[in-house]
């Protein structure tokens, strides 16, 4: 009815449409999350874990999976991380410290050095070559980034994705499987992982590509032919 009063409380109101900030400010955080989860580091452990669980390989006893497990964690995940810190510490850098390419060389060493570790250990216990082959294409792709870091700067993270890739086309010749499912997967992560990087500005389109290409290349030469 005309003069009536309605209460402010049970007036309804359009909800005011999110703020150009607000969207970025969640886009960025989500980029965040996916470049933390998704770091080089976790490459060949992922690898000798869906071996393991996903292939024949499963049937090996629990022990012995646990136990190359945990050695390709100590190896490739927390040596290489705790070296990093401490010289991220001694230098009082802080978390983008190592943004510039020329700061990359000594955690590049470090790294190498830790996976070279893991693969001797690897050759001593007789572990199959195949096994050995993740790490050997993990350094050959340290390797030819920390060169490539000379002269241009390409994203490690997309390089670890491309990895993925390549060894599971290689794995999948190796042991005759279809590997359609497990493909979509991990290109659809990398393309998720390289647009989080871009959308960081971490890197740029063209750092993206190459790094997956330089990976994708060391993930199918380091395992099917090396």
């Amino acid at each position: 009815m005309e003069g009536t009063n309605i209460p402010d409380e049970l007036t309804y109101h359009e909800p005011s449409p999110r703020s150009n900030t607000e969207r970025r400010g969640t886009l960025f955080m989500t980029a965040r999350v996916v470049s933390t989860i998704f770091t080089p580091f976790m490459v060949p452990f992922i690898a000798f874990f869906l071996l393991f669980f996903f292939t024949y390989l499963r049937i090996m006893p629990l022990q012995y999976k646990l136990t190359v497990l945990a050695l390709v964690y100590c190896f490739t995940i927390l040596l290489p991380m705790l070296g990093i810190y401490l010289f991220q510490k001694i230098n009082g850098w802080g978390i983008h410290g190592l943004s510039n390419r020329k700061q990359r060389f000594v955690p590049y060493g470090l790294t190498l050095l830790s996976y070279l570790g893991c693969y001797l250990t690897m050759y001593r216990i007789h572990l199959p070559r195949y096994m050995c082959g993740i790490i050997l294409a993990t350094m050959i792709c340290m390797i030819i980034c920390s060169l490539i870091n000379f002269r241009l700067k390409i994203s490690t993270h997309m390089a670890s994705s491309g990895m993925m890739v390549g060894g599971l086309l290689s794995y999948s010749f190796i042991f005759q499987f279809n590997p359609v499912g497990w493909l979509c997967f991990f290109i659809l992560l990398s393309g998720m992982l390289g647009s989080a990087r871009i959308i960081l500005r971490q890197h740029t389109l063209n750092e993206v590509g190459g790094g997956f290409l330089v990976g994708l290349f060391c993930g199918v030469i380091g395992i099917l032919f090396i």
